[in-house]
């Protein structure tokens, strides 16, 4: 009789905490993503634009300093005043998915490594819209409440490439035509990459004891509210130093990573290379490839080119990869990055053909 009444109360209490969770995440996103997103998707459908690019302090195409550390300051500071409200949302559910949710909720939905978890976990990612920086700590989190690796790869790259808020803001400022590319590309691109990297990953999937019973908070003696804050800052400790300082030596060296558009133009087959090294390796706030597309196209970029970075430029960064070290060895990491890369040279090459 205890023991039913011991896991009832168990079962109540687990209850309640994922339904904080859920309250703690809707309202999050209400706050950063949702209520902001629809205010401005208003703007973009009346002006056809959502702003300047961040890249160049607003001068994209204009040759830049190689090395400048006025544009890194202004870079970091626009980019910081763009993400920062995303950012702290992801920090608190990262953390927070690690103590309130029950490790068997997450294994049922994100733990194999097959088809229908990749899909799941795809259709997860899209409603929270956060840039791949953004996300980073939320898909450590799930690694860490034993989450597979193709889950939170599906996870980690659908929020950027599917965020429902960029595709329509790229409808409104650069056509509708773009909007069905990206949205093809990026689902091709989640599948197939977190599909080849649960291939390479030394762990696919996790082994997690079938006992209902089987809590992670039923066999830790600290406090919630403990194990919360360390979580919380590991998290901060892992993600934030480097963060900023990786963003701002990217943005010190604009004027080498983004040379003029009649660079690039010179050699088309090199451009489409390059822009898929360098853009998956530059670091955008969220829909921050559509002002730079934008600016770029009035400059005369081709559709081989705006293939490219219409992957390249969201998928990942040298900053998101960097957040996602504690839950993934350098040998992952690699694959994802060269994977995106050739991913976005093949997106060039239909967006020359299709665009």
């Amino acid at each position: 009789m205890q023991h039913q009444l011991d896991s009832k109360t168990h079962h109540s209490r687990q209850i309640l905490l994922s339904l904080l969770f859920i309250v703690v995440l809707v309202l999050g996103l209400l706050y950063a993503k949702w209520v902001p997103y629809f205010q401005k998707s208003f703007v973009a459908a009346s002006t056809h634009n959502i702003g300047n690019a961040i890249v160049g302090n607003g001068h994209l195409g204009k040759a830049l300093p190689w090395f400048s550390l006025s544009l890194g300051w202004n870079f970091t500071k626009a980019y910081f005043l763009a993400i920062y409200k995303a950012f702290i949302v992801a920090l608190l559910v990262g953390s927070l998915v690690q103590v309130l949710l029950p490790v068997r909720t997450i294994r049922k939905y994100m733990g194999g490594d097959k088809f229908s978890n990749s899909f799941w976990a795809m259709l997860m990612g899209v409603p929270t819209m956060m840039c791949t920086c953004c996300t980073a700590p939320v898909a450590v989190g799930l690694k860490r409440s034993k989450a597979s690796t193709r889950s939170v790869v599906s996870f980690f790259l659908a929020n950027p490439l599917l965020n429902p808020a960029t595709l329509i803001f790229m409808g409104f400022v650069l056509g509708w035509n773009y909007t069905i590319f990206r949205l093809i590309m990026g689902i091709i691109v989640v599948l197939l990459v977190s599909w080849f990297i649960s291939k390479v990953a030394k762990e696919k999937m996790v082994n997690v004891p079938d006992n209902k019973m089987f809590d992670p908070i039923e066999y830790d003696d600290k406090s919630l509210f403990t194990r919360w804050l360390e979580a919380l800052g590991k998290l901060m400790l892992e993600s934030i130093p480097a963060y900023v300082v990786i963003v701002f030596i990217l943005g010190c060296f604009q004027g080498l990573i983004f040379p003029a558009v009649a660079n690039l133009s010179n050699n088309p087959i090199l451009g489409v290379i390059g822009l898929a090294i360098l853009g998956t390796l530059f670091v955008i706030p969220t829909a921050g490839e559509i002002p730079i597309i934008q600016t770029l196209l009035a400059l005369g970029l081709t559709p081989a080119f705006v293939g490219t970075l219409i992957i390249a430029l969201p998928a990942l960064s040298i900053v998101s990869l960097s957040l996602i070290k504690p839950a993934f060895s350098w040998k992952s990491i690699s694959y994802m990055f060269c994977a995106i890369v050739v991913m976005s040279i093949i997106s060039g090459i239909l967006g020359a053909i299709i665009l």
